[in-house]
């Protein structure tokens, strides 16, 4: 593994609310190396997405870093000036996000779009520009890039102009992306594309990538190691086909069983039971523990951090390790 490229300890990202402070990211701790694909997943409201934004500095009131540490290449992005932490995104870390729109400025030309995103950090000729323009296009696997640089967002179709956002963030060749699902809205076919596309550019660019989703299908063919969260927190960490084949946490496996491929026809799909808890009112111990089948009175006290090689678990019941499952308290 190459040495680590993003560093994150006990970050925490509260929002201010009539009922109190919604802990949306709660103590969540993890690292990223050069050339790595880390997933991030978990269900709607787990914390995923702001995670990404908090690491680039992108959380505006009413939420707020409240506390932790982020450091790229060793520097500690928390805390930095405005105008230097605006100076690394785009060059040394960059965003995908869900919908390219918010990336991508509907009056602008595709080509005018790019020529900004490199003079932020430089100043390349215009025959450069227009160079690394072309070939960022390319490698993305957009036809006729030439073409494509003179057309306005709203000409290309939602695969296009996600793959213009995609060639914008590896633009200024950054050390970390972070991808927040941006290939939600896209049908199959798309997504599979531009999957086979990220692990290409990741893997001639050396760089290291986070890739944010609620869908585990998704995740399980990109990402090297699997990061679950869950209400604010990870709870299970551990390389990709490791977690799937043997999860340790309920909530884990949950997660797989809800997949449709694991439904047998004709039946219905499995549901994990009940809600995710409130962000402003999180129960003591295990935030699962009203959900779990597995859930005992001890389930009450929060479970420690379980180090076994290269998982881990937060889990007073985990799963697949030869212990009978106890009966629910």
């Amino acid at each position: 593994m190459s040495e680590t490229l993003l560093q994150v300890r006990d970050l925490a990202t509260h929002f201010s609310t009539r009922a109190g402070a919604a802990k949306a990211v709660d103590g969540v701790s993890f690292d990223v190396a050069a050339g790595e694909i880390v997933g991030l997943v978990g269900e709607s409201g787990s914390g995923k997405s702001v995670t990404g934004y908090s690491i680039l500095g992108l959380v505006d009131p009413p939420g707020r870093i409240v506390g932790g540490s982020v450091k790229l290449d060793g520097q500690e992005l928390i805390g930095l000036p405005h105008a230097r932490l605006r100076a690394l995104r785009g060059r040394r870390i960059a965003m995908v996000f869900q919908d390219p729109m918010s990336t991508l400025n509907a009056v602008l030309k595709v080509s005018v779009q790019m020529r900004l995103a490199m003079l932020a950090h430089g100043k390349p000729s215009p025959a450069e520009m227009r160079r690394r323009s072309v070939e960022a296009l390319a490698r993305v696997g957009i036809p006729d890039p030439e073409r494509r640089l003179d057309a306005y967002p709203h000409e290309l179709s939602g695969g296009m102009r996600q793959r213009v956002a995609i060639a914008i963030a590896f633009l200024n060749h950054p050390g970390l992306v972070i991808c927040d699902e941006p290939t939600t809205a896209l049908d199959v076919s798309i997504q599979a594309q531009i999957l086979v596309e990220m692990r290409t550019l990741v893997r001639e660019a050396g760089v290291g990538l986070v890739w944010i989703s609620h869908d585990l299908a998704t995740v399980s063919v990109l990402a090297s190691r699997l990061l679950v969260m869950y209400a604010g927190r990870l709870i299970e960490e551990g390389p990709t086909a490791q977690v799937l084949r043997r999860p340790r946490h309920p909530y884990t496996q949950g997660l797989i069983d809800s997949l449709p491929s694991r439904a047998a026809p004709g039946r219905d799909l499995v549901q994990i039971p009940g809600s995710t808890p409130s962000l402003t009112n999180l129960p003591s111990g295990c935030a699962f523990r009203a959900r779990c089948a597995y859930a005992t009175s001890v389930c009450a006290i929060a479970p420690e951090q379980t180090f076994a090689g290269a998982r881990t678990w937060r889990c007073h019941h985990p799963l697949h390790l030869g212990a009978v499952a106890p009966e629910r308290a």
